[in-house]
């Protein structure tokens, strides 16, 4: 443990800080989640509040980024709409991680059969276009943001299976493996004790690109009308309700593809810095 710290310490952060883009994206990403925790304080007007004098008003002092057109705050729908897409991401991510991290343990200490088999589920599922797999769930479902966080968390756990595979067939050689079963440890415990905390570094950097690929998923979705339905707020059904408009109220589209556009990148940035980070092989500039 305490060698773990000083990694982070004196390897880790410093490497990190270092990277501007990478630090850039973490304000972004903090900044976005603070918002969305702090929505029901700071949103000027509640997100569903009807106003028939106020139909798609463009930007001003009163509705920062306009109206819709129910007369809808458009800056309040997208401070709530963060938490779901948020939401939508962090579960997503939670559920994904989960299994791709047990089937890669399985697969890359046990080998053999059960890593044939198992990678054979891997390659079966990876064949099948994601996108495509999520809408063929859907359909069959009731539109709910409870099955697109499991549908979106089931369908893409096979990148993080196989990084952590690679990571574990090439732990389960160290020596201090060797020592572990030469004293009788259990497998469970080398797994879940000795292998598994260092095999997180590309398990952490996958989580963090994962939650911009779900974001943009259940944006996506939503767009479509398969995501989340109205009168709950998201990032894709604003855009949905927007485009319809667009000719003619152009920030119904523009500020809810803003938020998609900056949070995904933001994501994007912290993720590469956070790999680069943990890769002994990137020298600091």
């Amino acid at each position: 443990m305490s060698f773990k710290n000083s990694y982070f310490s004196s390897i880790f952060w410093p490497r990190l800080r270092h990277n501007k883009l990478a630090v850039a994206g973490g304000i972004v990403v903090l900044l976005f989640l603070t918002a969305a925790l702090a929505a029901p304080l700071i949103s000027p007007y509640e997100p569903n509040a009807i106003n028939a004098w106020q139909v798609l008003a463009p930007p001003s002092w009163q509705h920062w980024f306009g109206t819709d057109e129910l007369g809808r705050d458009v800056f309040s729908r997208i401070l709530y709409g963060s938490r779901i897409s948020l939401k939508v991401g962090f579960v997503a991510v939670g559920i994904a991680v989960f299994i791709g991290t047990v089937v890669g343990l399985v697969a890359g200490y046990y080998s053999g059969v059960v890593d044939t088999i198992l990678m054979r589920m891997v390659d079966i599922m990876l064949c099948f276009p994601a996108f495509f797999l999520i809408l063929a769930v859907i359909t069959f479902l009731e539109p709910s943001i409870w099955y697109i966080m499991m549908v979106i968390g089931l369908t893409g756990w096979m990148g993080v299976a196989r990084l952590v595979r690679a990571e574990t067939l090439s732990i389960r050689e160290m020596d201090y493996i060797l020592a572990a079963r030469s004293i009788g440890c259990s497998d469970r415990r080398i797994i879940f004790r000795h292998i598994l905390p260092n095999a997180m570094s590309p398990v952490l950097v996958s989580a963090t690109l994962g939650v911009a690929g779900a974001i943009l998923t259940e944006s996506a979705l939503s767009f479509l009308g398969i995501g989340v339905q109205p009168p709950t707020p998201s990032w894709g059904n604003i855009l949905t309700s927007g485009k319809d408009y667009i000719e003619f109220a152009w920030w119904l589209s523009l500020f809810p593809g803003l938020a998609i556009l900056v949070t995904v990148l933001a994501y994007n940035l912290l993720g590469e810095g956070v790999r680069d980070a943990l890769d002994p092989r990137v020298k600091r500039q």
